[in-house]
């Protein structure tokens, strides 16, 4: 590991000097790509540079050692050997996980899409507190929410809905919130106070570019249609509402948010695009299906992968077996435990995975 971290260093090096170079600089679609890679060495460098240190250190109190007689004097570099050797250990576990192979889609913004399952209105109501809920935790952490679209209900339920997050490595804080979130709880509308159990169903999926994913215009058909809103609210007069069928994967994309025929456009092809993308991401993933079981589950929307518990103020990730105590605190948007858990599972089964 350690020589393929020199290797890394010196591209790293090189890399540094090639992105002050004027004729690189001169070159603005290179001096990106340059910049780009840089940055993606950046903290495993760092973590490189630490664990240098650290080895300096050790090594420093040895050679000390071996020339030390003061029986004070040994017993403090003994107690520095022990803790460079610690630190430097704990760098190396560091650096196993920063060399695992990058997800080149967690640096991108995301398309949430959050629809209503089982369980009626009750899942409507569900699907508006995760948005309300995702909602908070962008506006905590920096990250923009954008409506691409929505379709509401007449009690203020959520049918479906799409959103653009953006930010700096939003795919890789959100992408573990893909499958079906199960909420138990007495809904407002029972008179009875029985708890019902509902369903609804996320999907994160990377947004792509023109360039990441191409649709070819003989395989689409755009319709335009008059705009609906749940008890005539944000409801267009003007046809601006679109629809695109792409034949080849059957997906159908509707915008109908914005009054402008052009943003809906513009919207449904950012919808369209990441679909397509995932549609195809999805195939190939079950061709290795059995690689997948060293991680945790991050696309498989048929998977049962949290409850909210009401009642008990709980909620449980099953993925990781791992239950949060404060319902009420998730709900709004403290959801960096939880994040942060499924993140390092899936890191160390990756790591597991790697050294068989």
């Amino acid at each position: 590991m350690i020589e393929k971290l020199k290797a890394i260093k010196e591209r790293f090096d090189t890399l540094t000097r090639e992105i002050a170079d004027p004729d690189i600089i001169a070159d603005n679609k290179l001096w990106q790509a340059k910049v780009k890679e840089h940055a993606s060495l950046q903290e495993l460098m760092e973590e490189y540079e630490n664990y240098l240190k650290h080895e300096k250190d050790y090594n420093d109190a040895n050679e000390m050692l071996k020339n030390e007689t003061d029986p004070d004097m040994r017993e403090m570099l003994k107690e520095e050997s022990v803790s460079a050797k610690q630190r430097m250990d704990e760098s190396v576990e560091k650096l196993k996980i920063l060399m695992l192979p990058k997800d080149e889609n967690d640096s991108k913004n995301v398309i949430l899409e959050i629809r209503g399952g089982a369980g009626g209105e009750e899942s409507a109501l569900f699907a508006h507190s995760l948005l309300r809920m995702y909602q908070m935790y962008c506006d905590s952490h920096k990250f923009k929410m954008e409506i691409l679209n929505i379709e509401e209900t007449e009690l203020g339920g959520v049918k479906e809905v799409q959103a653009l997050i953006k930010g700096k490595n939003a795919y890789a804080r959100f992408k573990y919130e893909s499958g079906v979130h199960r909420v138990q709880r007495v809904p407002e509308t029972e008179s009875q106070g029985r708890v019902h159990t509902s369903t609804v169903t996320v999907a994160i999926l990377p947004e792509m570019e023109d360039a990441d994913v191409k649709i070819d215009e003989k395989d689409i058909r755009i319709d335009i249609f008059r705009s609906s809103g749940a008890g005539g609210q944000k409801v267009n007069k003007t046809d601006s509402a679109i629809r695109i069928t792409h034949f080849p994967t059957g997906i159908v994309v509707s915008c109908q948010d914005e009054r402008s025929q052009t943003q809906n456009k513009e919207k449904a092809f950012n919808i369209l695009r990441a679909k397509v993308f995932d549609y195809y991401q999805q195939q190939k993933e079950a061709e290795y299906k059995e690689n997948r079981k060293s991680q945790v589950g991050t696309g498989d929307r048929s998977e049962r992968i949290r409850t909210y518990n009401f009642p008990q103020g709980r909620v449980t990730d099953h993925r990781i077996g791992l239950s949060l105590y404060d319902i009420n605190a998730f709900m709004d948007g403290d959801l960096d435990e939880m994040i942060d858990a499924l993140t390092i599972t899936d890191q160390q089964k990756k790591l597991a995975a790697s050294e068989e």
